[in-house]
């Protein structure tokens, strides 16, 4: 059974964390969200969740995935975040996916593991880099790097990531239950 690490701090976009958990359970991929901070955590519109684990708690050997969430300051606490930067250059390392919708491709770039195409919120292309950012797609997939742009994309985006773990069958029935 294919298994990601959602990786998650104070200040996420629910809408992106949510739709990324949900999604990729509805696909029976096992999905472990991970706090920086605390377990139970708060996001950018004061919604709060419970996670799974905390993210010092876990190892790379064993995911086939990383995903971070958007939001802030979520974003900057996952680009600054010691535990989150090793697990993201681990994963590079061991050539496994690594995905980030929103801010936090912003995260990528400070690890060092981004690829040259990517996607991410408007405006944040400038703290990254302009070279390679592609604005009008909502998911850019480059080697083992998938990118995102923000809340609207986050369905398609969860979609994309089952799609990539388990296959386009999979993929079009979690799709067409979601009426997407």
């Amino acid at each position: 059974m294919a298994k990601i690490l959602v990786a998650i701090a104070d200040g996420f976009e629910e809408i992106e964390a949510i739709n990324i958990i949900d999604i990729c359970r509805r696909a029976d991929i096992n999905v472990v969200s991970a706090g920086v901070e605390n377990k139970i955590l708060t996001g950018a519109h004061n919604i709060k969740i419970e996670m799974d684990k905390k993210i010092d708690e876990l190892c790379s050997d064993d995911f086939d995935m990383i995903v971070l969430p958007g939001g802030l300051p979520n974003a900057f606490t996952l680009a600054e975040d010691k535990s989150v930067q090793k697990l993201l250059k681990e994963f590079k390392v061991k050539n496994k996916k690594i995905a980030a919708i929103c801010t936090a491709p912003y995260a990528l770039h400070k690890a060092e593991v981004l690829e040259k195409n990517y996607t991410c919120y408007p405006s944040f292309e400038t703290k990254i880099r302009l070279d390679g950012y592609k604005p009008n797609e909502d998911v850019v997939i480059d080697g083992n790097i998938i990118t995102s742009r923000g809340p609207a994309t986050a369905t398609k985006f969860a979609l994309e990531l089952v799609k990539i773990l388990k296959g386009e069958e999979i993929y079009k029935s979690v799709k067409d239950g979601l009426l997407a």
